[in-house]
């Protein structure tokens, strides 16, 4: 996976750049596979997980107006991202190693190479840009829609909105947004490369091609786990401004 990530860096770079159309149909697909669940995804979990969860703590301490700092933490730094990162992961990932899959088993991809087409080139860096640039985009989209289910929380606790945003927008900073839209970004580089690499590699018929596919939803999550584990503790020591909560 390490030399696929080197290969796909090299040839996005290096022209030729004969992917365009490749890039905009997986990109469309992405888009039109990944919105709706995404969308559902997102309110249902800021609304159930941060949202009542939270807001049934803070009214014990008649401190819900808290609850928009709380989603500083929750939605835009972990819940948004991760959200995000496991609903293309398992839609548009899936597909991803589906079609890669079949092709290597049908050996199109032993064909492209004798007619001197690179698959890493013309399969790989498409959909390796694609789907960051998708992942970036859904970032915000979830963004939107999380802080929306916080929303709806506070009006199921009757409590007025005008405070909910006050101390949201106090806490919130462009570190955080910036911070959160470069996670979700890198991370669906990983769904790509993981997915794109057990596409390639898959054998054994149409049984291993669903063999390559659960096993790059479950690498693509402790991938995309572990890089979190490591981004959230280097932004939280190069701004430890961040971790002052006002």
């Amino acid at each position: 996976m390490m030399i696929l990530t080197g290969k796909t860096l090299v040839s996005s770079v290096r022209p030729p750049y004969p992917y365009g159309g490749e890039f905009v149909s997986q990109f469309l697909f992405a888009l039109k596979l990944c919105w709706f669940p995404l969308l559902v995804s997102t309110v249902a979990f800021g609304y159930g997980a941060p949202g009542l969860q939270a807001a049934n703590f803070l009214v014990l301490f008649g401190a819900l107006d808290r609850l928009g700092g709380f989603f500083v933490l929750a939605s835009i730094r972990e819940f948004a991202p991760f959200v995000t990162a496991i609903v293309l992961a398992g839609v548009a990932g899936t597909a991803i190693t589906a079609d890669l899959g079949a092709r290597k088993i049908r050996e199109e991809l032993d064909a492209l190479q004798v007619l001197g087409v690179d698959p890493v080139k013309n399969l790989v860096v498409p959909r390796f840009l694609a789907l960051m640039l998708v992942t970036g985009l859904f970032d915000v989209y979830a963004l939107l829609f999380g802080v929306f289910g916080g929303v709806i929380a506070t009006l199921v606790n009757g409590a007025p909105l005008g405070p909910f945003f006050a101390t949201f927008l106090t806490n919130a900073s462009t570190t955080d947004l910036w911070g959160s839209l470069l996670k979700t970004t890198l991370f669906g580089a990983i769904i790509a490369i993981v997915c794109c690499y057990k596409g390639m590699t898959a054998s054994g018929g149409a049984e291993g091609v669903g063999r390559a596919v659960n096993q790059a939803v479950v690498i693509a999550f402790m991938g995309i786990f572990a890089f979190n584990y490591v981004f959230t503790q280097t932004l939280l020591a190069t701004h430890p401004e961040i971790n002052l909560i006002r």
